[in-house]
């Protein structure tokens, strides 16, 4: 099967009668710094330029402040405190989490917005698969795998011209990580 000579992720095929492969992933591809990393697209509510946003005293490094967005306060985590990743441009963009569970909204600062993709099970390492990958990220299981993007031509064999890896973040595990982080600051504040 081929892929237009742009970036893309594919159909792969499953059997001889051509079908595509079940679906495993369907995220919002983002870059913080010079890494390319997704989350689940039903993980977001909206992506919002990035406002004006208050520090909030005492609170952890990865929680830039508060903004006001649609007459809700959002909380705004940079997610680049638990992720080592390079630095990149400005932090343009907002994805605004959707989680039933949040007393409020929350919203992950990211450098820009790429696209919105569907990934094939064939292109998705999920983290038991995620060995000789070193990053953070993974050590510290924010990470619920690795997407591969094919890049080019596809060959018939279902080889593509070259593959980008594309970091699939575990939002609920990074928005434990923040409270973690929050707990310990105010229990350094005593």
């Amino acid at each position: 099967m081929n892929a237009p000579d742009t970036d893309s992720t594919i159909p792969a095929e499953t059997g001889e009668e051509g079908t595509q492969a079940d679906i495993a992933a369907e995220v919002v591809e983002f870059t913080l710094g010079e890494e390319r990393c997704a989350m689940d697209i039903d993980s977001v509510d909206s992506i919002v330029e990035t406002k004006q946003i208050t520090r909030v005293p005492r609170a952890p490094d990865a929680v830039e402040g508060v903004m006001d967005l649609r007459g809700e306060t959002t909380a705004v985590v940079n997610p680049t405190e638990f992720l080592a990743v390079g630095s990149g441009g400005a932090a343009d963009s907002i994805l605004v989490l959707d989680r039933d569970d949040d007393k409020q909204k929350i919203g992950i600062r990211v450098d820009d917005v790429q696209e919105v993709a569907s990934y094939p099970t064939p292109q998705v390492d999920q983290n038991g698969d995620l060995t000789g990958i070193e990053t953070s990220a993974i050590e510290a299981k924010l990470v619920k795998g690795v997407l591969r993007k094919y890049i080019g031509e596809v060959d018939d064999d279902g080889i593509p011209e070259d593959v980008d890896l594309v970091l699939w973040l575990d939002i609920s595990q990074l928005i434990d990580a923040v409270t973690v982080a929050k707990e310990a600051a105010a229990n350094n504040q005593v």
